[in-house]
């Protein structure tokens, strides 16, 4: 069966949490902070259920602390955590260098903020070759109007939305899917 190039595949794919930190996320509307947290932990574990491979940056850790705790939780052993002070996380030393070892051309993007590291980081990913799809449900800035706009120019440059339902959705692909039950019941 063929599809279309842009719909995700559990095998190309990458998850990429970007600088979902408790400090930052403190600064972000608590309702769309909470939203993007739980979003990004159901997505965590449709990853592990399905074997797609996790990377987490930290902005300036030092001074904004960790990533949240329920996301670390959830993280595999294998996942990367890369601190960085540069808002594109293809300015963490080794971060391109990861992600090139994997060998996987779809990264899916969640995070914060929406206008300044995930903007920044899908633009570059982009120019690299990478087909990036953005978690619109799944980021946050601290203004609305901030995400709406960088949503915008994302999609105007070529950087595909969707929300965390359709990533899950779509590395699925069928309802037989040995995994479908459990993903889905995330959703409830």
């Amino acid at each position: 069966m063929s599809s279309h190039p842009n719909l995700l595949d559990a095998s190309r794919s990458v998850l990429l949490l970007v600088d979902i930190q408790t400090r930052l996320s403190a600064a972000m509307p608590e309702v769309e902070a909470q939203q993007m947290s739980q979003y990004c932990e159901r997505l965590l574990r449709a990853a592990a259920l399905l074997d797609v491979p996790v990377i987490v940056t930290e902005q300036y850790p030092q001074g904004l602390g960790p990533t949240q705790a329920n996301l670390l939780e959830r993280l595999p052993a294998a996942a990367p955590v890369f601190a960085k002070t540069g808002f594109s996380c293809c300015a963490a030393e080794g971060f391109n260098a990861t992600l090139a070892t994997l060998g996987r051309k779809q990264v899916v993007l969640a995070g914060q903020e929406t206008h300044v590291c995930v903007l920044q980081t899908a633009l570059e990913l982009d120019c690299l070759g990478y087909q990036v799809h953005v978690v619109t449900d799944a980021v946050c800035s601290r203004r609305a109007e901030h995400k709406a706009i960088a949503l915008q120019r994302m999609q105007q440059q070529g950087v595909t939305l969707g929300c965390h339902e359709s990533v899950m959705f779509e590395w699925l692909r069928d309802a037989s899917h040995e995994r479908f039950k459990t993903i889905s019941s995330l959703l409830r």
